[in-house]
């Protein structure tokens, strides 16, 4: 019995007829009590004898006592046992109908349902074992159970065995980095540094959360970049409109006259705005990308760190590693050119386009007073003029004036594909038979063996590329050339982002058409590439000799920074390196 003044143990509330908590409680006259409904159909069946007794003294009733309901008891049920009623109910609904608490093929099965299981509510994570709500009852019951944890239904309790001795795993070694049983713990570990699985999981789950608060430190970081980005596109947007606007001014002021330098400086500030918005877009992607997948990984922390089981938390919980370092930021655009008096001053990473105009204009007005002291005509004066424009300059023709535009890019590993393999500097890439670990995100090649260079390029410039194998393509594409699936807008020369040269079978690639070649086939490809004037050439540079003869040459509007490919057929002979000059 309860003593005075404590509360009654939840065994005093259980009916004896249907071994439940009591509903709608009613006290017979030996002071038993039974729920309403199974007294009734107790006595209901006993009525062809002719008395009614209660199902624990025997004691018969003559006549049959008119029961009612012991509003008092009934109470005290509902104050210790507020979800009694819910879980009765539950029940009730599971005998009229099993179907809907059926375990499904993605269910977690109760290992006592005999036949059709029904579906597990809770795991005991002390019992190794799973329970519906009905079999679940003694564990909420029972004081021997009260000790026993519950958890959320888990599929693989088995794992929290102990595979040599079949003990529950309660201690992990940070020696051997696994879970143990104790007697694991004076066999084949004596001597480790060993915790309980529950203070090895509270030390990983401070350090979860703190890696968690440093993700989304920087997803406010890096969304901050992307503000301040924003408005630099923003300002270089005006500002640009701004240059062009005085432009067309400055255009009619000298007319014919100097028409062929302003159109000069309109194209060099049309490639400078191309140039600073693509370099813009690259860096909002980047950020985007980090966001995405730092915001992912908050996800997966948090879910991990919900999970109540100890052992299968440990065992999903990946070992602590050094925190990757933060992505440098944004390179800072140079200083704005200090405003005239009583003009406001520019925002921070406007680029000045009247540069490049104010140049040609005194350009233009100085060979104008030139000509005119020495009265000569405009032609004489265009003919005797010092630079060309982009698209009038000649090619290179000698290996030596190609060598005074070499340009020394390197590889970068965040695009490299996993069966990739970079060395020397990260210049050479070749291809490997398995697969090397590395982190899968937005900038790297996941199905196409492909890498591109770190370096964008804008400018004049040449280079060469040593190959060997049958599968080695030689390509110049955009920044934002597809990473992840192995359609045309990943691959090299099948898209409208990138040129492709195939080394082997002598054939370009541009826009998924192909263009059969014909020449020479030595070992080294040069590369020749003219911004500014929208030229790209492939040239086979012999191994003997400098001799180098033209394989293929294109002309297309580059509008934006360029970076050097590599594409390998995943054949283990295939290799290619950029070379030193």
């Amino acid at each position: 019995m309860a003593q005075p003044g404590s509360d009654p143990d939840e065994d005093q509330l259980v009916c004896s007829v249907c071994l439940d908590v009591l509903r709608e409680p009613t006290t017979l006259p030996c002071g038993h009590n039974y729920c309403l409904a199974c007294i009734r159909g107790s006595w209901d069946r006993e009525e062809a004898l002719g008395a009614s007794s209660c199902p624990q003294c025997r004691q018969s009733f003559r006549p049959r006592p008119v029961l009612v309901k012991n509003h008092l008891l009934a109470r005290l049920v509902e104050e210790l046992r507020p979800d009694a009623d819910a879980d009765a109910d539950a029940d009730a609904d599971t005998d009229a109908d099993a179907a809907p608490d059926r375990a499904g093929p993605e269910d977690v099965a109760c290992d006592f349902c005999p036949g059709g299981q029904l579906k597990a509510v809770r795991s005991c994570l002390t019992c190794l074992a799973s329970y519906c709500r009905r079999h679940l009852q003694p564990h909420r019951r029972v004081a021997s159970f009260k000790t026993h944890r519950l958890a959320a239904p888990c599929r693989r309790l088995q794992d929290s065995l102990c595979p040599l001795h079949g003990e529950a795993l309660r201690l992990f070694c940070r020696t051997d980095r696994r879970c143990i049983c104790f007697l694991c713990s004076v066999d084949g570990h004596r001597g480790h540094d060993t915790a309980t699985a529950a203070a090895e999981r509270a030390a990983r789950q401070r350090r979860l959360e703190d890696e968690a608060a440093d993700a989304q430190r920087g997803v406010r970081a890096r969304e901050e970049d992307a503000e301040l980005l924003r408005r630099e596109l923003e300002a270089l947007r005006h500002a640009a409109d701004a240059a062009l606007g005085a432009a067309d001014r400055v255009s009619l002021e000298l007319r014919r006259l100097v028409q062929t330098r302003l159109d000069e400086a309109k194209r060099r500030i049309g490639v400078q705005r191309d140039g600073e918005e693509s370099r813009v877009r690259e860096l909002q992607g980047k950020l985007r990308r980090e966001i995405a997948a730092l915001t992912e990984r908050r996800a997966e922390l948090t879910a991990l760190s919900r999970t109540e089981d100890d052992v299968q938390f440990l065992l999903r919980c990946p070992s602590p590693s050094p925190s990757p370092p933060p992505s440098p930021p944004p390179p800072p655009s140079p200083p704005p050119s200090p405003s005239p008096p009583g003009e406001a001053a520019e925002p921070p990473g406007v680029v000045r386009y009247e540069q490049h105009l104010a140049a040609a204009v005194a350009e233009v007005r100085e060979r104008l007073q030139a000509v005119l002291s020495r009265g000569g005509g405009v032609s004489e004066a265009a003919a005797r003029a010092d630079g060309l424009p982009a698209a009038l300059r000649p090619e290179p023709r000698t290996r030596g004036d190609f060598l005074k535009l070499w340009r020394s890019v390197t590889l970068d590993p965040n695009t490299v594909n996993s069966y990739m393999l970079l060395s020397r500097d990260n210049r050479r890439a070749q291809v490997v038979d398995k697969p090397l670990t590395r982190v899968h995100h937005g900038e790297r090649f996941w199905e196409c063996c492909q890498v591109l260079s770190a370096e964008g390029l804008t400018e004049r410039s040449y280079w060469e590329v040593q190959w060997a194998g049958e599968g080695v393509c030689v390509a110049l594409a955009y920044g934002d050339v597809g990473r992840a699936g192995r359609g045309n807008d990943c691959k090299f020369g099948h898209n409208d982002r990138s040129w492709a040269l195939q080394c082997h079978h002598r054939c370009f690639w541009h826009d998924n058409k192909q263009t059969v070649l014909t020449g020479p086939r030595s070992s080294r490809v040069g590369v020749y590439l003219d911004p500014p004037a929208g030229r790209l050439s492939f040239y086979d540079v012999s191994d003997v000799s400098d001799v180098m003869t033209l394989l293929h040459s294109v002309r297309a509007a580059f509008t934006r920074p360029l970076h050097v490919g590599l594409r390998l057929y995943y054949t283990f002979v295939d290799s290619a390196e950029l070379c030193d000059p």
